[in-house]
């Protein structure tokens, strides 16, 4: 299996930590996608991937995956033997369905817009608006009170134990330093949250 990233970016590095923890990550070829380049925009790219965006997962027989969480419900299901990052049973699945999709809605996608909109770094193909960026920014800081409010009292987000929804909170907070936003010093609770999944050798992934 062939897995196409970008080593600095926030999405590769959700399926990174999630086959690390998993157990699975040297059973899959790692191979770079420069993407400030364009090499994602490339022909043979965009066959493997029509939205031309990282990661993608090609499996042996030539099939290939978009999308982070598609990935990641793909090794969840074929490696049943592995630690349970998708919830166990009916309640467990839902409450990080649910986290997942805050996270996505609510955390990483305001956090890459103001990325995009801020930085200049896809201004070669794309119309950056600054004022949206700034408003996607003030929706991340928002969301990192909520974060650090629910964690006020547990170990980690839903279910009592890690889970996929911790992996993607734990990649948003740390690319959303990218555009210097940063956990407050008030916000005890989610720093003592990311110190703890930061501390698993997932992260370093």
């Amino acid at each position: 299996m062939k897995l196409f990233e970008t080593q600095t970016a926030p999405n590769p590095r959700r399926v990174r930590m999630f086959l690390a923890e998993k157990g699975l990550l040297e059973r899959v070829e790692l191979v770079q996608v420069d993407i400030q380049k364009g090499e994602n925009l490339s022909p043979d790219y965009v066959a493997r991937n029509p939205m031309k965006k990282v990661p993608v997962l090609e499996l042996d027989d030539g099939t290939c995956i978009a999308e982070t969480m598609a990935i990641c419900r793909y090794f969840e299901e074929s490696y049943p033997d592995t630690p349970k990052l998708l919830g166990e049973t009916p309640l467990e699945k839902a409450l990080v369905e649910q986290w997942l999709r805050w996270i996505e809605f609510y955390f990483m996608m305001p956090t890459g817009m103001c990325f995009q909109h801020t930085t200049g770094y896809f201004k070669d193909r794309m119309n950056p608006i600054r004022e949206w960026g700034e408003e996607c920014g003030l929706g991340v800081e928002k969301f990192m009170h909520f974060l650090n409010k629910q964690l006020e009292d547990r170990e980690y987000l839903c279910c009592g134990k890690f889970t996929a929804a911790d992996i993607n909170a734990f990649t948003t907070v740390a690319f959303a330093r990218v555009v210097n936003i940063r956990i407050k010093p008030e916000q005890e609770h989610l720093q003592a949250w990311y110190d703890r999944v930061k501390a698993r050798t997932s992260a370093q992934a």
